[in-house]
């Protein structure tokens, strides 16, 4: 979000498939970025063996958006929520265990 903080826009995750993801890097700290990478493991098993919610505060080519759901699966390029939606990796701002 070029440096200006804006509060993210609550959204349904099932409104996720129809949004635009750009190809950048919305993390240029790189300590940032393998920060993220373990919170999204993290919350992955938090989700899988508990159930657990998150909050995702993610970028679109539109604003910044965020979720409350769990992480079914995660890898370096994408993260999976229930009923099949993606977030790209590159699009996550932080995660928030709730």
């Amino acid at each position: 979000m070029n440096g200006t903080e804006t509060t993210p826009i609550l959204i349904e995750k099932e409104t996720i498939e129809s949004l635009h993801f750009p190809k950048e890097e919305v993390l240029l700290d790189v300590v940032k970025q393998k920060q993220r990478l373990t919170d999204i493991d993290r919350a992955q098993a938090l989700g899988n063996l508990e159930k657990g919610k998150i909050s995702i505060v993610f970028e679109d080519d539109q604003a910044l958006k965020r979720v409350e759901t769990t992480i079914w699966a995660g890898g370096k390029e994408m993260i999976v929520l229930k009923k099949g939606v993606f977030i790209p990796v590159h699009r996550i701002h932080k995660i928030n265990f709730l």
